[in-house]
């Protein structure tokens, strides 16, 4: 019976230490890049904006007619009528673009959330570390556990065996 459990206390150290790859860039690395370009996506998004407030502007009709008053033209309602097209078209570009980079924005702080996630996961595997000496992953330690209390259990139940046998013999 003790040879048994040996065995099984072995196999379980040996397969309850996994190898590791150490990634190229830590999480707080990538974090802060993501962050950076949070910041350069929300510089865009002013621009944008802007850009949008001044095509709202422009296409006021007063406005459109002031663009046009060097212009001599004997049909200056279709002159009128062109460029405030124009200004449309170009005022539903910047509110595509303002949609996509909502959009990115959206993306990018769910990525950096999934990032403090994983890198909080990663203090706390390193303190394991560090209190075990070993580096594990959370999915070996867990079934390290588990495993430790299936040979536990097993121990137990062979313990008690033991001692009833010898309590009451067989005759």
């Amino acid at each position: 019976m003790k040879k048994v459990s040996m065995v099984l206390l072995i196999l379980l150290i040996a397969w309850a230490t996994p190898v590791l790859a150490q990634s190229d860039q830590t999480s707080a690395e990538s974090i802060d890049e993501m962050k950076l370009h949070l910041i350069d996506l929300g510089a865009q998004e002013e621009a944008a904006k802007l850009q949008a407030q001044q095509l709202d502007e422009a296409l006021k009709p007063e406005n459109i007619e002031h663009s046009l008053a060097g212009y001599g033209s004997t049909k200056p309602e279709e002159l009128r009528e062109q460029r405030r097209k124009e200004l449309t078209a170009e005022k539903a570009a910047v509110t595509a673009q303002l949609e996509q980079l909502a959009l990115r924005r959206a993306h990018l702080e769910a990525a950096i959330s999934a990032a403090e996630v994983r890198a909080y996961q990663q203090s706390a595997s390193g303190m394991i570390e560090n209190y075990l000496g070993v580096r594990v992953s959370n999915f070996f330690l867990r079934i390290g556990i588990i495993l430790m209390a299936v040979v536990f259990v097993f121990l137990g139940a062979a313990g008690l065996l033991i001692v009833r046998q010898r309590r009451h013999p067989r005759v």
